[in-house]
């Protein structure tokens, strides 16, 4: 399947193991991949660009949703009345950005996943389903990165759809977005 990904397409996925490990995630998510789409060539960079959309704040949606994810039961602390969002807040605004990533628990999290390939989540596999799925649609004979950022734009892909739906993305507006002239592969 990847002998048909343009390069940059293929930068996205290497470039989503990258952030993912950075991030200290213990799988690659659609949003690792929406963050390489974000730094890579070609239509779906150029399209992401044109929306706003860029790698840093895609990553800073990852590491807050991935550090409230690692946390443990977190609606049991909210049932207390401990809300995790707002001390989260209050660290970083005391301590800067990624404060509490600097923890012992967070160094051993990283130290595990320092080497090798990291599992891609149901969602990032959709993706690249998705993916493929575009470019048979569109009738293209290589999936580029337009391919990936339509995928992500499907309701089964997790937390990446969820950021450039809530940026006020739609798969039909993409779709005719793309269809425009000088129209390319990447």
């Amino acid at each position: 399947m990847f002998e048909r990904f343009t390069r940059p397409a293929r930068a996205v996925v290497v470039l989503a193991q990258e952030h993912a490990r950075m991030l200290g995630a213990e799988e690659v998510g659609s949003v690792h991949m929406l963050i390489g789409a974000c730094e890579t060539e070609g239509p779906g960079a150029t399209l992401l660009a044109g929306h706003g959309i860029t790698a840093d704040q895609v990553r800073d949606a990852a590491r807050t949703a991935g550090a409230a994810s690692r946390l443990p039961d977190a609606e049991a602390l909210a049932g207390l009345g401990i809300d995790l969002d707002e001390i989260r807040r209050r660290v970083e605004e005391t301590f800067g950005p990624g404060a509490l990533e600097g923890t012992r628990a967070a160094a051993r999290r990283a130290r595990r996943r320092a080497w090798g390939h990291l599992r891609f989540t149901r969602d990032a596999k959709k993706t690249l389903e998705l993916a493929v799925r575009e470019a048979v649609l569109r009738g293209d004979g290589f999936i580029g990165t337009e391919h990936l950022v339509l995928a992500f734009l499907h309701p089964q892909t997790g937390s990446a759809g969820d950021l450039l739906r809530a940026r006020g993305l739609t798969l039909e507006g993409v779709r005719a977005e793309l269809e425009g002239p000088g129209r390319a592969a990447g």
